[in-house]
């Protein structure tokens, strides 16, 4: 089961990071010095995708300017002499390697609609898809770990990065539940359930941003009522493609981080930094600043 393709659902307003996002779209918000769409592309990038499909919506232009290549620096650094900066900088500003995509989603009505958004540039294959606010700190990347995973299946089938929460915060996820093991780190999905009530979750596995899905999706999306929030969600449309087909769950390794919300992304900028040689020390010792204040 090869994954060629890869589809970023880049349209939301990112209400919870307000005023932040009034001007600016969530997905170039920096983590230590790159946007969080960076992370994903390179995450992608890194997992062998070969088509980039970005779901964009209003005010997202800036998102397909950061992919393109920006003539402007290339002259302004080579008239200034410093080969090591040239170099430096010019690293960071390449086009995408493969083919890339953007559609629009003229209407915020939700992930499940996004990725249907998607339905004539992925075509009849299978696909991942990559929420550009959830990044998860691993070598190798989750998508890498996912598709890997596929691979070792040997058939056609759906897959989910999960990732355990306390029992108590259950109801504010995705949960799915917990069928046969395949492996110590794969088993197979018995079930899934959009923020269950409290106490009536199946387990404390929550389905992620990461998910690997055949082309029939796209048939159920077409025809999904709207579920939680009002919205079209891509989790209702997995539960009636599981009628058919089997999905599985993938216990990821890594460190993933919330950039959607705040405390999630003030958390992403420690991490990240302080998983850079280069910026380590510095930023230890200017938190130690703080923490004895």
């Amino acid at each position: 089961m090869k994954i060629r393709k890869a589809v970023f659902p880049v349209a939301g307003l990112g209400t919870r990071v307000l005023p932040a996002t009034k001007a600016m779209p969530k997905e170039m918000l920096t983590i230590v010095d790159k946007p969080l769409i960076q992370y994903v592309y390179d995450e992608a990038k890194e997992a062998g995708i070969e088509h980039f499909i970005f779901v964009t919506g209003r005010n997202k232009g800036v998102i397909e300017d950061h992919f393109d290549r920006m003539f402007e620096l290339d002259t302004t650094l080579a008239a200034r002499g410093n080969k090591k900066a040239e170099q430096d900088t010019l690293a960071q500003n390449q086009p995408i390697a493969g083919a890339t995509s953007f559609t629009r989603q003229q209407a915020p009505l939700g992930l499940g609609h996004a990725v249907w958004c998607a339905r004539d540039i992925v075509g009849n294959e299978p696909f991942a898809v990559v929420l550009p606010d959830e990044l998860v700190l691993n070598a190798p990347g989750c998508l890498k770990q996912m598709i890997d995973a596929a691979s070792a299946l040997g058939e056609k089938s759906n897959l989910l990065a999960v990732e355990g929460v306390p029992d108590h915060l259950t109801h504010q996820y995705g949960i799915c539940g917990v069928g046969k093991r395949v492996s110590g780190k794969m088993f197979e999905v018995d079930g899934m359930v959009e923020k269950p009530p409290k106490g009536t979750a199946p387990s404390n596995l929550s389905i992620t941003g990461r998910y690997i899905l055949q082309p029939e999706i796209f048939k159920i999306l077409e025809t999904q009522e709207r579920g939680a929030g009002g919205e079209i969600q891509l989790t209702d449309a997995m539960i009636g493609l599981a009628k058919t087909q089997k999905f599985y769950g993938v216990e990821f390794e890594g460190e993933r981080h919330d950039c959607g919300s705040k405390p999630g992304f003030l958390r992403a900028n420690i991490a990240y930094g302080m998983a850079r040689a280069d910026l380590r020390d510095g930023l230890r010792a200017e938190m130690k600043k703080y923490l004895e204040k």
